[in-house]
Protein backbone atom coordinates (compact mmCIF):
# COMPACT_ATOMS: atom_id res chain seq x y z
CA UNK A 1 0.00 0.00 0.00
CA UNK A 2 1.59 3.59 -0.43
CA UNK A 3 2.75 5.51 2.00
CA UNK A 4 0.08 8.33 1.05
CA UNK A 5 -2.99 6.27 1.08
CA UNK A 6 -2.09 4.61 4.50
CA UNK A 7 -1.25 8.19 5.74
CA UNK A 8 -4.74 9.00 4.72
CA UNK A 9 -6.48 5.98 6.55
CA UNK A 10 -4.96 6.78 9.88
CA UNK A 11 -5.07 10.22 9.54
CA UNK A 12 -9.40 9.29 9.08
CA UNK A 13 -9.20 6.74 11.89
CA UNK A 14 -8.25 9.27 14.25
CA UNK A 15 -10.32 12.31 13.12
CA UNK A 16 -13.03 9.91 13.59
CA UNK A 17 -11.94 8.85 16.76
CA UNK A 18 -11.85 12.50 17.93
CA UNK A 19 -15.45 12.97 16.55
CA UNK A 20 -16.59 10.06 18.65
CA UNK A 21 -14.95 11.55 21.78
CA UNK A 22 -16.47 15.05 20.61
CA UNK A 23 -19.69 13.91 20.44
CA UNK A 24 -20.04 11.85 23.59
CA UNK A 25 -18.55 14.83 25.53
CA UNK A 26 -21.29 16.72 24.07
CA UNK A 27 -23.77 14.26 25.18
CA UNK A 28 -22.80 13.85 28.47
CA UNK A 29 -22.25 17.28 28.66
CA UNK A 30 -25.78 18.17 28.08
CA UNK A 31 -24.77 20.95 25.33
CA UNK A 32 -27.69 23.03 24.13
CA UNK A 33 -30.03 19.45 25.41
CA UNK A 34 -28.29 16.90 22.82
CA UNK A 35 -28.50 14.74 25.85
CA UNK A 36 -32.14 14.83 25.91
CA UNK A 37 -32.54 14.90 22.37
CA UNK A 38 -30.69 11.91 21.64
CA UNK A 39 -31.41 10.13 24.53
CA UNK A 40 -35.16 10.83 24.59
CA UNK A 41 -36.44 9.77 21.21
CA UNK A 42 -36.59 6.73 19.04
CA UNK A 43 -34.65 8.39 16.56
CA UNK A 44 -32.06 9.74 18.62
CA UNK A 45 -29.06 7.60 17.21
CA UNK A 46 -29.47 8.87 13.88
CA UNK A 47 -28.80 12.20 15.63
CA UNK A 48 -25.97 10.78 17.30
CA UNK A 49 -24.69 9.33 14.01
CA UNK A 50 -25.50 11.67 11.79
CA UNK A 51 -23.03 14.39 14.19
CA UNK A 52 -20.14 11.76 14.47
CA UNK A 53 -20.21 11.45 10.86
CA UNK A 54 -20.28 15.22 10.05
CA UNK A 55 -17.57 16.37 12.75
CA UNK A 56 -15.88 12.87 11.33
CA UNK A 57 -15.83 14.52 8.11
CA UNK A 58 -14.17 17.86 9.54
CA UNK A 59 -11.54 16.52 11.76
CA UNK A 60 -10.07 13.57 9.53
CA UNK A 61 -9.51 16.63 6.55
CA UNK A 62 -8.34 18.77 9.48
CA UNK A 63 -5.75 15.92 10.54
CA UNK A 64 -4.52 14.73 6.95
CA UNK A 65 -3.93 18.23 6.46
CA UNK A 66 -2.20 18.87 9.45
CA UNK A 67 0.09 15.47 8.83
CA UNK A 68 0.87 16.89 4.96
CA UNK A 69 1.94 19.89 6.11
CA UNK A 70 4.38 18.78 8.77
CA UNK A 71 6.10 16.67 6.18
CA UNK A 72 7.23 19.61 4.31
CA UNK A 73 10.76 20.01 4.31
CA UNK A 74 12.52 23.34 5.74
CA UNK A 75 13.67 25.12 2.69
CA UNK A 76 14.08 28.61 3.97
CA UNK A 77 16.59 30.55 3.10
CA UNK A 78 16.25 33.77 4.47
CA UNK A 79 20.11 34.88 3.94
CA UNK A 80 19.64 35.74 0.33
CA UNK A 81 22.10 36.53 -2.48
CA UNK A 82 24.56 38.91 -0.40
CA UNK A 83 24.39 36.41 2.64
CA UNK A 84 21.75 38.58 4.56
CA UNK A 85 24.08 41.41 4.41
CA UNK A 86 22.37 44.93 3.82
CA UNK A 87 23.53 47.25 1.77
CA UNK A 88 22.46 51.50 1.55
CA UNK A 89 21.04 52.07 -1.81
CA UNK A 90 20.61 55.83 -2.59
CA UNK A 91 17.61 56.75 -3.64
CA UNK A 92 16.64 60.40 -5.19
CA UNK A 93 13.08 61.36 -3.66
CA UNK A 94 11.88 64.55 -5.07
CA UNK A 95 9.34 66.91 -3.08
CA UNK A 96 6.66 68.66 -5.18
CA UNK A 97 5.61 71.68 -3.30
CA UNK A 98 2.36 74.32 -4.79
CA UNK A 99 3.64 78.15 -4.88
CA UNK A 100 2.15 79.83 -1.78
CA UNK A 101 0.58 83.26 -2.54
CA UNK A 102 0.35 85.97 0.05
CA UNK A 103 -2.99 86.77 1.71
CA UNK A 104 -4.66 89.68 1.07
CA UNK A 105 -6.06 91.77 4.11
Amino acid sequence: MPKLVRLYIKSCAIGFALAVGFVTALVVMDVAGFQRLILSTDMGWVAALMMIMFNGVVFSGMQFAIAIMLMAEDDDDDRGPRGGRMIPIRVEAVARSRQVTPRRR
